[in-house]
C-alpha cells in the first residue's frame, strides 16, 4: 500500500494534471490506448479481477490476494511512468516491461521470461537491480520510520557552498573526489581499499567535497562506508553516489549522513526530478543532477530549482568517454542559460591530467568529479597534486 500511495499519488498529484500529462507526446491517445490494451491482457491472466479496478474479492479475501492486487496496481502506475519517460527521450527502462508477477510463492516472484526481460545495456541492468533492491529495503524500513530517524541524523552541510568557496579560493575547479573501490567498466581500482583512509587523504590533498559509492553489486560500495567516513570526522561534505530510482532513497541517504545525492536525468523523468528536488530541499540535501547529452541538458534547464548540474562525459550505455562532450553542452544558448540561472557545472569522467582540467574549465566548468585517476594512486593526496599539476590547498 505504501508503494502504491507514494509512487502513484504523491509524485503525480503535486506535479501534473491530466491535460498536461502527455504534452510532449505527439500521440497521447495512441499511447494510452496501447497501454489499456496491454493492461487488459495482463489483468485477463488474473482470475477474479476486472480491468481498471481493485476487485472486491481482493479486499474481502485472503491477505495474499490483497498483496498481489496492490502489487499489480503499483506495477501499472510504474508502467505509466515509463511511458511518460519515453516521451521525454529517456531510453533507460526502470524495470522489465513484461508485466507484474502473476504468482507469489513466499519471497519469490515468477515472471514470464522473454527477450523483453533482458537489459539493453549496463545502466539498464543496474537500474533494474536497484529497483528490486530498493523494494526489499523498503519492506525493512518504511519511509515514515526514516523521517523519524532524520531527527538523529548528522546535520546537513553545505555541499554547493563548499564547491563555490573552493573555486574562489584556488581559481581552479573545485574537486569532488570519489571514494570508489571498483566500477563495471574498470573492475577493481584499489585492492587495499580502506574508505576512511582514502577520504582523509583526499581531504588532506584539498578536495572540496567527497563522493562515496554506495552501490554494492556493481561498485563494491556501501552505506556503511558513507557512515564510517562521516563518523570519522571528515569535514568535506559527502555526496551519496547512488542510482536513485525512488524518493525513499533520499531519506535513507540523509539518515546515513549524506549532504548531497546524485539524480541521473537518463533514468529519471522530469516529474521525478521535480519531486525529488522538493524533498532534497526539505531535508537539507544538495542535488547534483547529471546529464549526458543535449536532450537531457535541455530538459534540466527547463526545470526550476536546479543549482548543480554534472556533465558526464561517459556514455552510460556504451561506456565510451569523450571530454569534448562538456564543451558541446556548454556552448551557445545552453551556456548562456546556465550563466543566467547561476548554475554551477561539474565536469565528470575522462579527467586525468592538468590539460584535461584546463580544457573543461575553459568550457565553463567550476567543479570536477574525479575517482579513477586519483583512487588508483598509492597516495591519493599525491594523486590530486598530479591531477592538477600543483598543490591546490592554497
Amino acid at each position: 500500500m505504501e508503494a502504491l500511495m507514494h509512487v502513484g499519488f504523491r509524485v503525480y498529484s503535486d506535479s501534473i494534471n491530466p491535460s498536461s500529462r502527455f504534452k510532449s507526446c505527439k500521440s497521447p491517445s495512441i499511447l494510452m490506448e496501447g497501454r489499456r490494451t496491454n493492461l487488459t491482457c495482463i489483468r485477463a491472466q488474473q482470475p477474479g479481477t476486472k480491468e481498471g479496478s481493485v476487485s472486491a474479492t481482493a479486499f474481502s479475501g485472503s491477505s495474499d490476494s490483497l498483496v498481489e492486487e496492490l502489487k499489480t496496481k503499483d506495477w501499472e502506475i510504474k508502467a505509466l511512468k515509463d511511458e511518460i519517460a519515453a516521451t521525454q527521450g529517456i531510453r533507460i527502462r526502470r524495470r522489465p516491461p513484461t508485466g507484474p508477477p502473476l504468482h507469489y510463492v513466499g519471497p519469490f516472484e515468477f515472471r514470464l521470461q522473454n527477450e523483453g526481460n533482458t537489459p539493453r545495456n549496463i545502466l539498464e541492468e543496474i537500474v533494474w537491480n536497484k529497483d528490486t533492491e530498493v523494494t526489499r529495503m523498503k519492506e525493512k524500513a518504511s519511509i515514515y520510520s526514516l523521517k523519524k530517524a532524520l531527527e538523529n541524523a548528522p546535520p546537513p552541510r553545505d555541499f554547493l557552498g563548499a564547491l563555490k568557496a573552493s573555486y574562489v579560493r584556488t581559481g581552479l575547479p573545485a574537486l569532488i573526489a570519489e571514494v570508489k573501490k571498483a566500477s563495471p567498466s574498470r573492475g577493481v581500482l584499489r585492492e587495499d581499499f580502506h574508505p576512511v583512509e582514502v577520504a582523509q587523504a583526499y581531504e588532506k590533498g584539498g578536495a572540496a567535497c567527497l563522493s562515496v559509492l554506495t552501490d554494492a553489486k556493481y561498485f563494491q560500495g556501501s552505506f556503511e562506508n558513507l557512515e564510517a567516513i562521516r563518523s570519522a570526522g571528515v569535514k568535506c561534505p559527502l555526496l551519496c553516489k547512488e542510482f536513485i530510482v525512488d524518493a525513499w532513497q533520499l531519506y535513507y541517504a540523509r539518515t546515513k549522513g549524506a549532504d548531497g545525492v546524485l539524480l541521473i536525468a537518463a533514468v529519471l523523468p522530469d516529474l521525478d526530478i521535480k519531486y525529488m528536488l522538493k524533498i532534497c530541499k526539505m531535508i537539507g540535501l544538495t542535488a547534483l543532477v547529471e546529464v549526458h547529452d543535449e536532450n537531457e541538458m535541455d530538459r534540466m534547464l527547463a526545470i526550476d530549482g536546479i543549482e548543480l548540474i554534472g556533465i558526464n562525459n561517459r556514455n552510460l550505455e556504451t561506456f565510451e568517454v569523450d571530454i569534448s562532450n562538456t564543451k558541446k553542452l556548454l556552448e551557445g544558448k545552453r551556456g548562456e542559460t546556465i550563466r543566467q540561472k547561476d548554475i554551477l557545472v561539474v565536469g565528470e569522467s575522462g579527467l586525468f591530467t592538468p590539460a584535461d582540467i584546463a580544457y573543461v574549465q575553459e568550457a565553463g566548468v567550476k567543479a570536477i568529479l574525479v575517482g579513477e585517476s586519483i583512487v588508483k594512486q598509492k597516495d591519493p593526496t599525491e594523486g590530486i597534486r598530479q591531477l592538477f599539476g600543483k598543490d591546490i590547498l592554497g
